[in-house]
């Protein structure tokens, strides 16, 4: 696919008028042709971007001073489009912004076609993609947002300074976080109420005559969801095309390795499979386990019997900790007979869903463990459930006794719970992992249980630096087991696997690999 000489002005190509505003919802797809080398650096330069939101987005409060710095830098050193200037002249070999606006543009489609093929590569790929239009957007100029608005038939219009005043004391009742000093320096605009239904669920927005008066930081939240609902939808047409574009062998191979790319490595290959005995279990949930692991195996070792949706999530940690499927029928049998459950009842009712999580039976899925963000944002336990995220689903003051219980320092807690309150899940698990493990700084953003599990097996291996001794906690004994050194059994981050054995895909792909490897 060779690609026609570059055009540097807006109004020389069909589709320049896609990209006269530096931000778009990605309603039309590029209809040009590209080569091959510059589809692979587009989309592997995206992906370095939606990687350094995610990693941003778990390691600072989105929108803060740190985290809109260093996403200013990146979007910078990658060539995407950041903030406009009036003449377009930057070094003499610096791409235009018009340039910047169709790799924003094709990147986006080409990410499209990796990121379809499963619910959680999905769910991945829209969330960075939400937060990285929440920055954008709010570095736009007002004007610019009309524009963008409008065009995108969003029909939201700024209301004037006069109409302001007068509803001033309305407004300022209706929107929280508004007063009467900063009433007058944000804008407002005028929603259909239809569009902002759970502001007025809420009552967190002034209503009248059929419309809703929003502030600036409000009207974001709509937009977000209005981009989410479509790029939804977006992919799951984009799914319906998937077999004509895994039929051309150039495309394939290194859609799948953008695939397997966004977060490293999923945990589904097992490369220790049998490195990790029964009788060590114990030990390393009280060492190793994040806290959502460690309160699923307390559970199942008080009750004897954990629900399906705690099963399915403690069950894949193990599996990719290094649990081989006759050591987790053995492990789940012994524990459920030491309840309720007899040994035949087990055998018919328990042990083929494990053979399943396995890719035994069914389907033959070999099932991947859960990341975080499918921990936190699907299936949230109820009464009598155990699984889930103990930061996003457990009540602030059981989680404080928890923390408590397992000998996390009063001030860590009083850190870890406002980093709950402000809605910083995965951020609150970094801290209990730093606090657990007596780092300063664990030089990682959590992403994962069984990320969480690597890294402290490379901490209490000596692979990292510790502050002091790590003090033991507290752990219930089981019965005749005997909990070995798990200091000693540490476990190696795969490498991502090559899509291709190809050498030229190899070259391609070399900067991606290093670039995960790194981060």
């Amino acid at each position: 696919m060779q690609f026609s000489s570059r055009r540097r002005k807006f109004g020389t190509n069909p589709q320049s008028e896609l990209y006269g505003l530096p931000l778009q919802f990605y309603g039309q797809p590029p209809l040009e042709n590209i080569s091959l080398t510059e589809f692979e650096s587009f989309a592997v330069e995206r992906l370095k971007l939606l990687k350094t939101v995610e990693n941003l987005g778990v390691s600072y409060v989105k929108l803060s001073e740190q985290y809109v710095t260093k996403l200013d830098n990146e979007f910078k050193n990658l060539n995407f489009p950041y903030k406009v200037e009036a003449d377009d002249r930057k070094a003499p070999n610096a791409p235009s912004e018009y340039e910047k606006r169709r790799k924003d543009h094709i990147s986006h489609f080409i990410l499209r076609l990796a990121y379809c093929q499963t619910e959680d590569l999905r769910r991945w790929f829209i969330q960075q993609e939400v937060d990285l239009l929440r920055y954008r957007f709010n570095d736009l100029h007002p004007k610019i947002k009309m524009e963008f608005l409008h065009k995108n038939n969003l029909e939201y219009d700024a209301i004037s300074i006069e109409e302001k005043r007068a509803m001033k004391d309305k407004l300022i009742n209706s929107s929280y976080s508004v007063s009467g000093i900063t009433v007058e320096d944000q804008d407002f605009y005028r929603v259909p109420f239809q569009d902002a239904l759970d502001l007025v669920r809420t009552r967190k927005a002034y209503l009248k005559a059929g419309y809703v008066y929003i502030p600036h930081q409000d009207i974001v939240t709509i937009v977000l969801n209005d981009f989410r609902t479509r790029l939804s939808k977006a992919l799951a047409l984009t799914a319906r095309s998937l077999p004509a574009v895994h039929s051309d062998e150039r495309l394939q191979p290194l859609l799948s390795h953008l695939s397997h790319s966004y977060l490293g490595q999923d945990y589904s290959n097992q490369k220790n499979v049998g490195k990790i005995s029964l009788e060590q279990i114990d030990s390393l949930s009280g060492k190793s386990f994040p806290l959502c692991m460690r309160q699923l195996h307390q559970s199942l070792r008080e009750n004897h019997h954990l629900r399906h949706g705690g099963r399915m999530q403690y069950g894949l940690f193990l599996k990719g900790i290094g649990l081989s499927l006759e050591q987790a029928l053995q492990f789940w049998r012994s524990e459920f007979i030491r309840g309720k459950i007899e040994a035949d009842k087990f055998d018919k009712a328990y042990a083929y869903s494990i053979r399943h999580m396995f890719g035994k039976e069914g389907k033959r899925t070999d099932y991947s463990p859960y990341s975080c963000m499918k921990v936190i944002m699907s299936n949230p336990p109820s009464q009598g459930d155990h699984h889930g995220c103990p930061f996003r689903h457990s009540d602030p003051e059981l989680l404080k006794q928890k923390l408590q219980f397992y000998k996390v320092s009063p001030s860590g807690v009083n850190q870890i719970l406002d980093l709950v309150k402000g809605v910083h899940y995965q951020l609150a698990c970094q801290k209990y992992f730093e606090l657990t493990h007596n780092l300063e700084d664990a030089n990682f953003s959590l992403n994962h249980p069984n990320q969480y599990f690597v890294e402290s097996q490379k901490v209490l291996g000596g692979s990292k630096d510790v502050k002091r001794d790590i003090v033991e906690t507290p752990q219930r004994s089981q019965g005749n087991s005997t909990p070995k050194n798990p200091g000693a059994t540490q476990e190696k981050v795969p490498e991502v696997a090559n899509a291709s054995g190809s050498q030229d895909l190899d070259e391609m792909t070399e900067d991606l690999d290093s670039y995960f490897q790194d981060n």
